[in-house]
């Protein structure tokens, strides 16, 4: 750097020297100031500025031609001297300076979008240099970039013949079969490219994510130890990341052999990652098939103590099946004095309420929810509780007409793409992102219903304040429902009845 910086000082010098005394001798051409007397062997010899400047321009290329032949010289001396290779470094260093020029070249031009001129430029540097290591990277990007993708791949298999290189190319046609969707042979390079080099995180997070995607749990759980060890991945990310996947191992296991394994794996998820409830409610559920209810009930509680959700009530309901809704209320109570002001505490207790047909209660347990914090779920509690107080049908509809409408609650939502998801699952299944599911209420998005839906709430209480002998009679769609004011217990098939057509209703709008 520093000898390439005095050259060119000296250069510029020289130039700037040249240009001043050319530009003398010309504004005194007239006073004869500009003219140059040479004396050799006795001659005197006068020069004009023109002659001045000719002779100048032969020395610098008597110079330069000096200089060649010296070095020639230099390298043939060497030459004879037993240096084998003197003389084809001499006239190779020329060559040298052609193909590292076209090669920057070729660079500048893939690093500015133009393909073409690249993949001209990296020709014309493999013709100078002769070495494809070199020349064939920028080729191949160079061909990807204006579509040739046939050219790519043969470059890059080029590349795998030699062991410098093999990396390169088998990390290309990794990429190159991804973006074509061929997963399988991608999953073969990707394991290949990790052989070769275990610390590169780019080829960690894409051999993991294909073994995600074909569910080898196992080789997924290797990939991500492999990652904690070289230091790319935080221990904490380490441990929740190992309970999802082996939480998913458990989850496949579908003979009884293997079974108790699973239970374990499960509780090894759970104990990794107490919020991850998934993990939580399948180890309690294994270990009520054990026989340890106490240990169900501490998972339960304490991943309740995380995060409130309906799998972990099912789970603690799992644990004694046959009981009474009376008792199930009072057993209950251990989980719903954890978080008693979470929404998700308030649905739990109402809905117990409803099972023990303690309607007032459930009303008071609900709380301001159909006010404050509405949806499908609790609209539909609340057309129960109607029903369960003798409500008429008109009232009853008008709940269940809100649901109508109403958003969903909180669902399974990838934090990545927004999908919403029935169940919970590790990999999404519209981006393919790993462990990116939350439990949480989605994006409001814009539905289209059809005519006159978004006014089912105001026809059915205009049904309902108009209703006499008069209007047509509103016609109940089952017979056998008790009437308003008779003691009768409501049956909880008709209000299963009631609400699952309501969501079906909504799902037939959505779509």
């Amino acid at each position: 750097m520093l000898w390439s910086l005095i050259k060119i000082v000296v250069f510029v010098a020289l130039v700037a020297a040249l240009a001043l005394g050319l530009g003398f001798l010309i504004e005194n051409h007239d006073s004869g100031l500009a003219q140059a007397v040479v004396t050799l062997n006795g001659v005197e010899y006068t020069l004009t500025p023109l002659m001045l400047f000719i002779g100048s321009v032969v020395l610098i290329a008597a110079v330069w031609l000096f200089l060649k032949l010296f070095a020639l010289t230099i390298a043939l001396l060497k030459f004879i001297n037993g240096d084998e290779t003197a003389l084809s470094r001499y006239f190779d260093r020329n060559r040298e300076r052609k193909g590292f020029e076209a090669m920057s070249q070729g660079m500048m031009a893939l690093a500015s979008g133009e393909g073409r001129l690249a993949i001209a430029k990296a020709t014309k540097a493999q013709k100078y240099l002769g070495k494809p290591e070199l020349t064939d990277l920028i080729t191949a990007q160079a061909a990807e970039m204006v579509g040739d993708d046939k050219k790519a791949e043969e470059v890059y298999k080029r590349l795998l013949k030699t062991e410098n290189t093999r990396f390169v190319g088998v990390r290309g046609l990794m990429k190159q079969k991804l973006a074509a969707g061929q997963t399988d042979t991608a999953l073969q390079l990707a394991e290949r490219a990790f052989a070769i080099k275990p610390k590169h995180g780019e080829v960690q997070d894409t051999l993991l994510q294909l073994q995600a995607e074909k569910k080898d749990w196992q080789g997924a759980r290797k990939t991500l130890s492999a990652k904690l060890k070289h230091g790319s991945l935080p221990r904490d990310v380490y441990r929740r990341r190992d309970a999802v996947l082996a939480l998913s191992q458990a989850s496949d296991v579908v003979d009884d052999a293997e079974r108790a394994q699973a239970i374990d794996a499960a509780i090894e998820a759970n104990r990794a990652s107490p919020d991850l409830i998934p993990a939580a409610a399948m180890a309690a559920k294994g270990l009520i098939e054990k026989g340890k209810k106490r240990n169900a009930v501490r998972i339960v509680k304490k991943a309740w103590e995380v995060h409130p959700h309906p799998d972990l009530a099912a789970a603690f309901a799992a644990i004694e099946p046959d009981e009474t809704p009376d008792a199930r209320l009072k057993r209950f109570v251990q989980l719903t004095r954890i978080q008693p002001d979470h929404r998700e505490t308030k649905l739990l207790k109402a809905e117990l309420n409803l099972a023990a047909e303690d309607f007032p209660e459930a009303r008071r347990s609900l709380g301001d929810l159909a006010e404050t914090d509405a949806d499908a779920r609790v609209l539909a509690v609340m057309a129960a509780i109607e029903k369960g107080e003798g409500a008429s049908d008109a009232v009853v509809r008008g709940w269940l007409a809100k649901a109508l409408t109403a958003p969903r609650g909180p669902q399974w939502v990838c934090d990545k793409c927004n999908t919403i998801h029935a169940e919970w699952a590790p990999i999404c299944t519209n981006c393919s992102a790993f462990d990116t599911l939350s439990w949480t209420t989605p994006p409001q998005a814009e539905v289209v219903l059809p005519a006159g839906a978004d006014m089912l709430p105001l026809i059915v209480g205009a049904i309902e304040d108009k209703s006499d002998d008069s209007l047509p009679e509103v016609v109940d769609v089952n017979p056998d429902t008790p009437t308003e004011g008779t003691d009768t217990p409501v049956a909880d098939e008709i209000i299963e009845a009631e609400i699952i057509d309501a969501e079906e209703n909504r799902s037939e709008a959505a779509k």
